[in-house]
């Protein structure tokens, strides 16, 4: 398939696959990828994470690289943790090395749309909880040069932002470990996370 002059995906090429994207499962999507970022720039892929309420992706720098979206310059207790959907970033990548710089600490194959996961969901996985947050997830320059301006775009209409295709907020309302290959599970409204867990 041939892409852009850029080496990155075209415009033409990423709605043709948008059907795909679309059709992620709304639950029980398996993890793909756990990624830490233990600074600007590094990335690791772990075969186990510890998620956890304080710390996030333990490993992972966002709580020392704090936020410039807080008065104080923390990090943003909503932005704990991303997930992007999994078909995404394995076809905006091209080269499978670069899929990782994403920036996003979970690649799981599930609908994360805001009609399927609207901010205060809570879903399980591994044995950790998180909760979908507000704040929208909207890629900065860093995605541009990794993955091209027609990505980028692309992620950012109406659709794409519908669909969460950049990625999604959340935070850590339980701590636990994740594994690739867990799923990814919605726990009703009406069901606590303990309960969720104990569950399991």
């Amino acid at each position: 398939m041939d892409h852009g002059t850029d080496g990155h995906r075209t415009t033409a090429e990423l709605e043709a696959a948008l059907d795909d994207f679309r059709a992620a499962p709304a639950d029980g999507g398996p993890v793909e990828l756990v990624v830490a970022r233990p600074s600007v720039e590094e990335r690791a892929v772990l075969d186990e994470g510890r998620l956890d309420t304080v710390e996030g992706l333990v490993g992972d720098c966002w709580r020392t690289r704090g936020s410039s979206s807080t008065p104080d310059g923390a990090a943003h207790p909503d932005r704990q943790l991303t997930l992007i959907n999994a078909r995404l970033s394995r076809f905006v990548a091209v080269d499978p090395d670069t899929r990782v710089l994403a920036g996003d600490q979970l690649h799981v194959d599930l609908d994360l749309s805001v009609t399927n996961l609207p901010p205060g969901t809570q879903l399980v996985l591994g044995t950790a909880v998180i909760e979908v947050t507000e704040p929208p997830h909207t890629g900065c320059a860093k995605f541009v040069a990794r993955f091209g301006r027609d990505a980028m775009r692309f992620v950012n209409s109406p659709v794409g932002r519908e669909l969460r295709l950049r990625g999604m907020n959340t935070k850590v309302v339980v701590s636990g470990i994740v594994r690739p290959g867990d799923a990814v599970h919605k726990i009703p409204a009406a069901v606590r996370p303990a309960a969720a867990l104990s569950a399991q």
